[in-house]
């Protein structure tokens, strides 16, 4: 059903009070969709929408609401009305919303939890965030490494309702030591009275609670894996971090990244629900910083005053030649950017690409210079069509340089390469592009 019509469904149910008879109607429609078509009405009516559901389905379509959400309707719900849909919802999921309750929330919350589930809970929100303890999950499924693989699938048969997923089995020892990891594919094809210790994988990829959570992402996509195990300190397998919650870590990592190439900093939460507060503290230091950055294209205006005033038609030309650097800069930038991000360069390439970005650079002014010489001319005449190219030429040479050149030098000193993108590049290839237009105009002109 499409988002539309399936909103227009709850509405309809909601006015002529027939929630209840909702759950036939909606048996086909997936808890992802259904959960997109809540966030279009208010708590109330959310809650009373979600409650429509079976027990086990209330829990996964609050899994899929937004953060936001989850913690309005926890704020706003009953600690006997919310526990319930709590207590279904996975480990993972359920410290997430934990983690974003005050105290006073938690305080709440934790005595509605059995004391096995309240135990797990703690110990999974105790990880630093950011690190594969905080996203992973403690819902997996592990074997002894001495059953055989009729009495593996058998186990495997009886957990699965609990388990986030049993397409990999994780064989640990006594001392629940990470030792192996078998799939679900190779158990059902092997020999039933075949051993787990002779199938499974001897030396599976794993990570470490500290790592950090992109380094978890760039494995799972590396290794192609659905699920990576993560151990303690002592090599204890205590949770493992799922396909699905990498791809929210990639996604989360690329939207702080594009946040930062604009110098926005980090929002915590969408920019729908962010309040103007926030969105004015995120976006002011930069812009006011950038302003006075622009001061000094203003004072290297004013400094060729005399050049300026002799060929008024150098003007013409002034923010053609500035915006080409700046664009050069922030194509270059922006490469720079994600290939640190994603390890396809590291600092020591530095000098390998910047012989290659002078080629490159040198390549694209000389065609942008051959675009602009006719207008020049057209504009100016001979003399003035020569320094409109030959600045042209060295703009995009120097800015694609200093696009290129400035994430390097953030990440030397342990900043957020990040930074270096778009406006504050733009800034830097600004002042370069007026202080290199003017010199040049002085010099060829004799003034």
């Amino acid at each position: 059903m499409e988002l539309p019509i399936l909103i227009e469904t709850l509405s309809a149910a909601l006015e002529h009070d027939t929630v209840h008879l909702l759950r036939d109607q909606l048996e086909d429609v997936h808890p992802a969709d259904y959960a997109a078509a809540l966030t279009e009405f208010p708590p109330q009516d959310l809650w009373t929408l979600l409650t429509a559901l079976p027990r086990a389905e209330q829990a996964e379509v609050f899994g899929y609401l937004p953060a936001e959400q989850q913690v309005k309707l926890a704020i706003s719900v009953s600690r006997r009305k919310l526990s319930p849909i709590i207590r279904q919802m996975s480990s993972d999921e359920r410290a997430d919303l934990f983690n974003r309750l005050t105290d006073e929330q938690r305080d709440t919350l934790l005595p509605a939890l059995a004391q096995a589930e309240r135990e797990d809970l703690l110990r999974l929100t105790s990880y630093e965030e950011g690190t594969a303890g905080a996203i992973m999950t403690s819902d997996y499924a592990i074997l002894p490494p001495d059953l055989t693989v009729r009495e593996a699938i058998e186990v495997l048969r009886r957990e699965a309702p609990d388990k986030e997923t049993i397409y990999s089995a994780y064989v640990v020892d006594k001392a629940r030591k990470l030792i192996g990891v078998v799939s679900l594919r190779d158990l059902i094809l092997a020999p039933v009275s075949m051993r787990v210790d002779d199938l499974m994988n001897h030396d599976p990829i794993w990570a470490s609670v500290d790592m950090p959570q992109e380094e978890v992402a760039a494995l799972i996509a590396k290794y192609d894996l659905l699920a990576l195990p993560i151990v303690n300190e002592l090599e204890q397998m205590v949770g493992i971090v799922t396909y699905d919650d990498a791809m929210d870590v990639a996604e989360e990592e690329a939207t702080e990244d594009f946040h930062k190439t604009a110098t926005i900093g980090k929002l915590e939460s969408s920019v729908k629900e962010a309040g103007i507060g926030l969105l004015y503290r995120k976006r002011v230091f930069w812009l006011v910083v950038l302003v006075f950055g622009n001061i000094f294209s203003g004072a290297g205006i004013a400094f060729y005053e005399e050049t300026i005033s002799s060929y008024l038609a150098l003007l013409f030309f002034l923010p053609l030649l500035i915006a080409s650097s700046g664009n050069a800069g922030a194509q270059s930038g922006t490469l720079m950017v994600r290939a640190l991000a994603t390890g396809d360069i590291k600092l020591r390439d530095w000098g390998y690409l910047l012989g290659k970005e002078c080629l490159v650079a040198g390549l694209l002014g000389l065609t942008m210079s051959a675009a602009v010489v006719g207008l020049g001319f057209w504009r100016g005449g001979a003399d003035i069509a020569v320094v409109v190219a030959s600045t042209m030429m060295l703009v995009v040479v120097v800015g694609s340089l200093i696009g290129m050149s400035l994430p390097f030098l953030l990440s030397r000193f342990n900043l957020d390469p990040a930074t270096a993108s778009g406006p504050l590049i733009t800034s830097i290839a600004d002042v370069a592009g007026v202080v290199l237009y003017f010199s040049i105009a002085t010099w060829y002109l004799g003034l």
